[in-house]
């Protein structure tokens, strides 16, 4: 896999030591010499992320709302507080997931989207398809960059460094809202199952930004605890856990689906298709008993039946045990085992998250 996409910061990462890698076409820091410590900093104080290779949309028009409506499986309707957001998944008409992203309602003319870098050329392409039947302007905010500030003193530390308005209107933000002030624009919302700032700022201050965390006693932290930190905390990763063979009903994310009302939105049908059915495969979380990893794709098991297959799996540096996702036939029994080097390992079921907020959430 070749990286042709540097962020504002490469030149910074490497500065700090960091190890490079190839990641859905752009060069990311994979970790700054310990991913375990870069975990345990956002579980334990605050570490920071280079997330400029998200991607921004800005969403404008009198219809923004309808369109909006029309797009996505969770209903817009339930913003109605200018900052605040909403998490969802943009469906094809089939059902399968285009991808998963935040909107925030910042005025009824503007909205904001954050999509995945993996998935930004479709969905921009998806949302222009859509859009002129509502006359919806779609703009890709190329111009940003984009910092996450994650763990229990990460707002503590990070408010300092933003301008007097701004730092006042950020300090009163309530989970899943946002605030601006000019170019900056501050979320409280994040990827780690803990407290912090989504951070989107000009592209040519967030250098700044970043060394100015980086004083403050905020760690830089790569992709690798980004992983261990958002499997803990049961948030799933597009491509892995769902993707467009996937629906939100097959991926744990039923919650994220509004079917009250009459709501027309692109993939309604299929998805009422789906549950009439039944048989809808369970997504649970899992815990290896016993020594071992759990990886993605690795095949469970109930007695000699096949019946799923972990979607994202890894070594939680929390619990000290191999954790992950699994989606399973609906009818799979509680005793599973997965099958890793030819061998059948016993699991554990277990409601996630697995850690939210610095805490183990499972009793093993």
């Amino acid at each position: 896999m070749s990286a042709d996409k540097k962020t504002v910061l490469n030149a910074v990462h490497r500065e700090m030591g960091a190890r490079m890698v190839p990641f859905g076409g752009w060069d990311m820091p994979v970790h700054y010499g310990s991913q375990i410590e870069e975990h345990h900093a956002v579980r334990q104080d605050a570490g920071m992320f280079d997330v400029c290779h998200m991607t921004v949309v800005d969403l404008r028009g009198e219809r923004v709302r309808a369109f909006l409506s029309h797009l996505l499986a969770n209903d817009v309707a339930r913003l109605k507080t200018p900052g605040k957001a909403l998490y969802s998944c943009m469906l094809r008409p089939d059902g399968g997931v285009i991808d998963d992203l935040i909107v925030y309602f910042m005025d009824e003319d503007w909205f904001r989207m954050v999509v995945n870098a993996g998935t930004t050329e479709k969905d921009i392409a998806w949302l222009r398809e859509q859009a002129p039947a509502f006359e919806v302007s779609v703009e890709p905010r190329f111009d940003l960059g984009m910092i996450a500030v994650q763990g229990p003193n990460a707002r503590d530390k990070a408010l300092p460094l933003m301008a007097p308005a701004l730092r006042e209107a950020a300090a009163a933000l309530k989970p899943f809202n946002a605030a601006t002030d000019g170019h900056w624009f501050v979320g409280r919302t994040g990827y780690t199952g803990e407290d912090g700032f989504e951070i989107m700022l000009p592209e040519d201050e967030t250098e700044a930004l970043w060394r100015e965390l980086a004083a403050a006693g905020v760690r830089p932290c790569g992709l690798g605890a980004r992983d261990t930190l958002r499997l803990e905390a049961g948030m799933n990763l597009y491509s892995q856990d769902m993707d467009e063979g996937v629906t939100p009903l097959a991926a744990g994310l039923a919650w994220t689906v509004s079917l009250e009302g009459g709501r027309d939105f692109i993939g309604r049908e299929a998805l009422e298709r789906q549950r009439a059915a039944g048989g809808i495969p369970r997504f649970i979380g899992v815990v290896l008993d016993g020594r071992g990893v759990l990886r993605a794709h690795q095949k469970l098991f109930d007695g000699g039946r096949e019946v799923g297959e972990i979607t994202s799996g890894g070594f939680s540096p929390t619990l000290q045990r191999a954790i992950g996702m699994a989606r399973v036939a609906a009818d799979a029994g509680a005793d599973l085992q997965v099958e890793i080097r030819g061998r059948k390992l016993p699991l554990i079921q277990v409601k996630m998250p697995f850690v939210r907020h610095g805490e183990a959430l499972i009793e093993l």
